[in-house]
């Protein structure tokens, strides 16, 4: 999968918890989850089991750690999906 259409999927997914819709206006890769969007801590756990819904993938602790911009969240679902 391309690195645009998951940009494109994180977009839908992080949508209903975004609380800065500005922001998401102008999301890029260097978009910080918490500090931009302005979601809480919660539901970025909720966030990270719709990306696992969505993609098929397991998302591992470490790695949910380190999923705290759209950078990283493509990194880590890029490098799952291509270990299945």
């Amino acid at each position: 999968m391309k690195q645009e259409a998951i940009i494109d999927q994180l977009k839908v997914i992080v949508k209903p918890y975004v609380t800065d819709e500005q922001a998401f206006s102008n999301l890029t890769e260097a978009t910080d989850f918490i500090n931009d969007l302005k979601i809480n801590s919660a539901n970025l756990i909720d966030v990270i089991l719709d990306i696992e819904e969505f993609f098929a993938i397991e998302i591992d602790n470490t790695s949910m750690e380190r999923m705290i911009d759209v950078q990283s969240a493509v990194a880590i679902i890029t490098a799952k999906l291509e270990a299945q």
